[in-house]
């Protein structure tokens, strides 16, 4: 009979890539996850990693049984939040990741909130800026910007007209004049954000129902969406950052719109779990929960631009 634990520890050592990896999260010896994983072999009579003293990995099989596998333990774990779902009672462990800036100065207090009203649920948060892949990272669901252009997992709206927005300080615009167009933006400091090592420095405006880039340069670049804030506000260049991670900063008079006839490119903020997942009522709260919260505040760049 297929134990559930060593289940559980097969997808968490696929996605993590070793033995150690997994045992140390799961707080046990290698050679107990190694055991794991060899009454599970030995259960469905098939070879499950090709392992060698320098690598571990799926095998075809392995490959094959990994969706089976997530599936099942997802049943399960719907099934016994629909039998507490009588009760309105959120329990269990709920893992969220979100991007770095709208994580730690916008959900953060909102996640806080949900979980004090529900106090029988723990929530574990990872922000990164780095795209959490939810299919093999330790999450239940991701907060994420962007176009949903994969069609394997499922994105739920949270706030599907946000845009980016051109934002610099008072004191920037005193010392180096505020751009009258586009082209401006080549002859000012560019606040530059990189990721992997890619520099984005073409910002994308729709025009005439069409994408523009306009190449950007700058002497200061960053890999933490945070810090490209902080250096606008600290009035070392102009940013092009999400209007939900800078809308509190503008109303409060710490940075200024730029451009605000010039729409920005959309970036609509969604919840994404994997594909068919259910939606246990911890996820769909939460959804609500930030989607309530995010509408005003898209709303609001309605009022300031």
């Amino acid at each position: 009979m297929i134990r559930l634990d060593d289940l559980n520890l097969f997808l968490r050592t696929a996605a993590l890539g070793s033995f150690s990896n997994a045992a140390r999260e799961a707080d046990l010896l290698p050679g107990q996850v190694s055991a794991a994983i060899q009454r599970l072999e030995r259960e469905l009579d098939v070879r499950l990693f090709a392992r060698s003293t320098r690598s571990l990995r799926l095998t075809p099989e392995g490959e094959q049984y990994l969706p089976y596998a997530r599936e099942a333990l997802t049943a399960l774990r719907d099934g016994a939040e629909q039998l507490r779902g009588g009760q309105d009672l959120l329990q269990g462990v709920l893992q969220i990741s979100a991007p770095s800036d709208l994580g730690r100065n916008v959900l953060l207090p909102w996640l806080t909130e949900f979980r004090a009203a529900h106090p029988r649920l723990t929530l574990r948060l990872f922000l990164s800026d780095l795209v959490a892949d939810v299919f093999r990272d330790p999450i239940d669901v991701a907060i994420r910007y962007g176009v949903a252009e994969d069609a394997s997992y499922i994105a739920l709206p949270v706030a599907p007209d946000n845009r980016r927005v051109l934002v610099a300080s008072p004191e920037y615009l005193r010392r180096h004049g505020r751009p009258q167009s586009l082209d401006d933006l080549r002859q000012h400091n560019c606040l530059l954000y990189l990721l992997r090592g890619r520099v984005y420095d073409k910002w994308v405006f729709p025009v005439d129902g069409r994408r523009r880039q306009i190449p950007v340069t700058g002497t200061l670049f960053c890999d933490d969406a945070d810090i490209a804030r902080r250096l606008a506000i600290d009035g070392q260049g102009i940013a092009y950052k999400s209007w939900l991670d800078v809308c509190a900063d503008v109303l409060a008079g710490r940075l200024e719109l730029l451009l605000p006839g010039q729409p920005g490119e959309a970036t609509p903020l969604s919840l994404v779990c994997p594909h068919r997942k259910q939606f246990f009522p911890a996820i769909r709260q939460l959804q609500h929960l930030l989607r309530d919260r995010c509408g005003p505040m898209v709303a609001r760049l309605n009022d300031v631009a």
